[in-house]
């Protein structure tokens, strides 16, 4: 699976959701996808706005998490620890 780890990345910077659809020209539910992990398809243009709105690298937006691991989460994305 592939972890997206652009809300994290807002958070960091402070940035909402409306800050970053107004940035990167990306649509503001596509923005709420990503932010919650929840996308499943971007566009390469809209991969390299991000990137250079969080001031990142693509590997810092996408983990792969090979099947049969399990992702970790901060508790700042709001969930636990296993």
């Amino acid at each position: 699976m592939i972890q997206c780890h652009v809300g994290r990345l807002m958070a960091r910077d402070g940035l909402r959701v409306a800050d970053v659809a107004r940035a990167t020209g990306l649509n503001r539910s596509t923005v709420t996808a990503l932010a919650r992990g929840r996308a499943t398809r971007i566009e390469l243009p809209h991969v390299e706005a991000l990137c250079g709105l969080l001031g990142c690298t693509v590997g810092d937006l996408f983990e792969y998490i090979a099947d049969g691991q399990q992702p970790v989460l901060t508790r700042s994305e709001g969930e636990r620890h296993p």
